[in-house]
């Protein structure tokens, strides 16, 4: 029965050395892949220890990961891929170069959890918990440099976060006019850093983008019909082909702006001071 057995995991592994290197290296990470019973034993014996969990590089893409608490964990290139990870804390978590494509991240808490360079496309990003207070601070809010949110739903708040360079093409930030028994949910990015992001064909309508930062930013094809941009800086920003209906631009800087004059809905924009460019 042993020489049976050592045969068998001689010839198991002669098989996985012939396969095409690409095929080996996912059979190889697919054995790696942690549960959520794993997952909860690794962040529970680094509180004990007093120090982060380091889950870097890890698969966890899948998991039922809601309510679990990653304060201070360093996820960096770890695979969060249709993760669940709902009201899950990423307190003060690195997850730069993640990957958490279509992920759940509704009422998470992202309290200065960073994201630079991950790939969110296609997240659901709504409810965020983004700080202790009532007001949204630079000193808590996440990061989001050069990530990929194409594609995504993002709703909540979002004020001073970091989102320079990120490709936020095809997101989805508009308010949801059907489901508002509530009050009105809608992106609000106060403040928030969006120079040279991505903006292709978004849906910001309704969004609070009040003194945010859109220097270079593309927004051509985006819709901001009714969006607050008030103070604003759209310095350099393509605006080709926007929606600005009813959009308010009170005392937003265009300067070098481009493709304002073509936009969609302009005659109805309040406040556009078009001296301003």
């Amino acid at each position: 029965m042993r020489g049976a057995l050592l045969l068998w995991l001689r010839l198991a592994a002669c098989a996985l050395a012939a396969l095409p290197p690409a095929l080996a290296a996912a059979t190889a990470a697919r054995a790696e892949d942690l549960s959520r019973e794993e997952v909860s034993a690794l962040l529970a014996g680094a509180a004990r220890a007093g120090r982060p969990a380091d889950l870097g590089g890890r698969t966890l893409r899948g998991l039922d990961l809601s309510g679990l608490d990653f304060t201070g964990a360093r996820l960096v290139g770890a695979d969060l891929s249709d993760a669940n990870l709902h009201a899950a804390k990423l307190q003060d978590a690195d997850l730069s170069g993640a990957k958490l494509r279509r992920a759940n991240l509704v009422v998470t808490w992202l309290i200065r959890a960073n994201f630079t360079g991950a790939d969110l496309f296609g997240a659901n990003l709504q409810s965020l918990v983004t700080s202790t207070g009532l007001e949204t601070s630079t000193r808590e809010a996440p990061i989001f440099a050069r990530a990929n949110l194409s594609g995504a739903r993002v709703q909540g708040r979002l004020g001073h976060a970091d989102l320079t360079g990120a490709n936020l093409s095809g997101v989805r930030m508009g308010a949801d006019m059907r489901n508002q028994s509530m009050g009105l949910i809608r992106a609000e990015l106060p403040f928030a850093r969006l120079a040279d992001a991505d903006l292709r064909g978004a849906d910001l309508g309704r969004a609070v983008l009040r003194f945010a930062d859109l220097r270079g930013a593309t927004l051509a094809g985006a819709s901001l019909a009714r969006a607050d941009l008030t103070g604003a800086n759209l310095a350099g920003a393509d605006l080709s082909g926007a929606d600005v209906a009813e959009a308010t631009f009170t005392n937003a800087r265009l300067a070098d702006a481009k493709g304002l004059d073509d936009a969609k809905g302009l005659d109805s924009a309040k406040g556009l001071d078009r001296g301003a460019r």
